[in-house]
């Protein structure tokens, strides 16, 4: 029985076509992306932040003005409550102005008092320096990973390859902050971890586009190079 194959063998898209309609639309998101990242800016998370995260879970669906209510006589500041996999379960994020210990007693103490039967399954407070640290971490981290993708693809193939594969990259990623800054989805270090795969996976990718466009300039020394790219990114027929 022959495999499923959802793309047909031998299928020949000509990307080449839509060159410039592309690369027009892929600069113009990008740079919305980046004036996105500016204002409204990214939704931070506590890791980047400071503040407090306390998942709760309760023995039936917790309501929000509940939660509201019973966190509020702490005075820490910006209050926001997620639901966290199912309406027993949510995170609740906000400032913290007072110290670890004393804040972590008072959380407890307030959930006791306020929300009987609810379970606090964490508890987590980072200061500011911390956030702030973290934050230029994950920036320089996802910065790190462009230079080593440029470097790696190099001295790979030749350095014209690596520019490419840098600017797709600068695109790829910017419109990824430019999607986590219109619909402020929650930006935190799982975020950046997120961005780092992204980049590992888009690098793979090209890597396999690029030895086949290599292997094609041996081949067919004559074929014009837009044909040449369209035929290293079709799909090869199966073997038999």
């Amino acid at each position: 029985m022959r495999p499923l194959r959802l793309v047909p063998d031998n299928t020949n898209i000509q990307f080449m076509r839509g060159r410039f309609a592309g690369v027009i639309v892929s600069a113009v998101l990008s740079t919305l992306s980046v004036v996105l990242f500016f204002y409204p800016g990214l939704n931070l998370g506590v890791d980047f932040r400071g503040g407090t995260l306390v998942e709760l879970r309760g023995p039936q669906a917790l309501q929000t003005d509940a939660i509201r209510e019973a966190f509020a006589p702490l005075g820490f500041g910006d209050l926001r409550v997620q639901e966290f996999g199912s309406p027993q379960d949510v995170l609740v994020r906000f400032e913290n102005k007072t110290q670890v210990q004393e804040g972590q007693s008072r959380i407890a103490a307030q959930v006791a008092k306020m929300l009987p039967g609810v379970e606090i399954r964490r508890t987590e407070i980072v200061g500011s320096t911390v956030s702030a640290e973290l934050f230029r971490s994950g920036l320089l981290a996802t910065g790190l990973a462009l230079v080593a993708v440029l470097i790696y693809i190099w001295f790979r193939f030749e350095w014209q390859f690596g520019v490419g594969v840098v600017v797709t990259l600068i695109l790829d990623v910017t419109k990824t902050i430019g999607f986590f800054g219109i619909t402020q989805i929650q930006f935190d270090l799982n975020s950046v971890a997120a961005l780092l795969t992204l980049i590992g996976y888009s690098v793979t990718d090209k890597v396999v586009v690029y030895d086949r466009i290599r292997e094609n300039l041996g081949k067919h020394r004559t074929m014009p190079l837009r044909q040449l790219i369209d035929l290293s990114s079709a799909v090869p027929s199966s073997r038999r």
